[in-house]
């Protein structure tokens, strides 16, 4: 039974680079990984890509012929993509048991209440894949309370209309510290907790006072559900990666199970012993925002210092 993440985000949140630091990271664990990628705009991939819609369809082709701007232009690709769902099917055949990374187009109207997307995931669940979500939103939306309401309000809707495994990701968190205080600790973000603390912050903004009852509203709707939890990601940092995969293995079921032929006996063996435990919100906060300038500086004399280890062991070893 192959395992498969779908990386869905508004525009800029980092779904290419994920998928690229990803496959990177799976590689090095010994996991065989392929990437597929659904956006017909994605003209210019980072990564290896074993699979490309824009060899069924480009968005240049759409907008030229249909007349369509980029927005609808993507919506009618992945109209077409449902349509021609044998052309995926057909391809992901030939990557056999490979773990899939499927980088997804920025739309959020593909994945809130647009149908396409949602039906070829179920033919691609109907191929035996374990499927689960990776929703990446910008970290430094936490600044601004009612951009932060307005991203939970997004990955709730998307949790509905999906209906998949689902992860909720502060994407760059490592960069988070260049927007400004967050007006309360990260856990508070990360875990979504009370949220009616947030309307005073909320009323201080001359523009939505007059909404206050729609405000207490839309925080009475998120804390109703319960469902809205975020987890973190500095995608270039080992640790945060470990953890990210920790997170997705648990919520699709390979921590539980060895896929056929995935080969990553590296990476059982790191989680039996426990690498990665201990990423909370807190460590998070104090690594990348309280104190990122010592950290940084910590593991720049730790990196030399293995660094000038390998180097005499390189010359002894010339010597014997």
């Amino acid at each position: 039974m192959p395992f498969a993440q779908l990386v869905i985000g508004p525009p800029g949140s980092g779904k290419s680079t994920y998928c690229n630091g990803m496959h990177q990271f799976m590689s090095a664990i010994g996991r065989k990984c392929s990437i597929v990628n659904l956006d017909p705009a994605n003209e210019k991939t980072t990564y290896p890509c074993a699979l490309d819609v824009r060899e069924l369809i480009t968005l240049e082709e759409i907008m030229d012929e249909e007349g369509l701007g980029p927005n609808g232009g993507v919506m009618y690709a992945l109209e077409e993509l449902e349509g021609n769902v044998e052309w995926l099917e057909v391809g992901l055949s030939r990557l056999g048991q490979d773990y899939v990374l499927f980088d997804c187009p920025g739309q959020v109207e593909l994945f809130t209440h647009h149908n396409s997307l949602r039906n070829v995931l179920l033919k691609i669940q109907k191929l035996g894949y374990r499927l689960v979500v990776v929703h990446l939103v910008d970290a430094h939306y936490c600044t601004d309370p009612s951009k932060y309401i307005s991203v939970i309000l997004l990955c709730l809707r998307s949790m509905l209309q999906l209906d998949l495994p689902h992860i909720n990701v502060l994407s760059k968190i490592d960069l988070l510290n260049q927007y400004g205080p967050l007006a309360f600790n990260l856990d508070f973000y990360t875990e979504v907790q009370d949220l009616t603390h947030m309307l005073p912050l909320l009323e201080e903004d001359p523009r939505l006072k007059r909404y206050a009852k729609l405000n207490e509203t839309i925080v009475d709707l998120v804390d109703s559900f319960g469902l809205v939890s975020f987890e973190t990601l500095a995608v270039e940092d080992k640790l945060s990666m470990t953890h990210m995969l920790q997170a997705i293995d648990k919520a699709g079921g390979y921590a539980f199970g060895e896929a056929e032929g995935a080969g990553d006996s590296v990476w059982t063996l790191a989680m039996r012993g426990g690498w990665g435990v201990g990423m909370s919100a807190q460590d998070i906060q104090e690594r990348w925002i309280d104190n990122r300038e010592e950290y940084d500086e910590f593991e720049r004399k730790q990196m030399e210092e293995q660094a000038a280890k390998a180097k005499a062991e390189a010359e002894a070893d010339e010597f014997m």
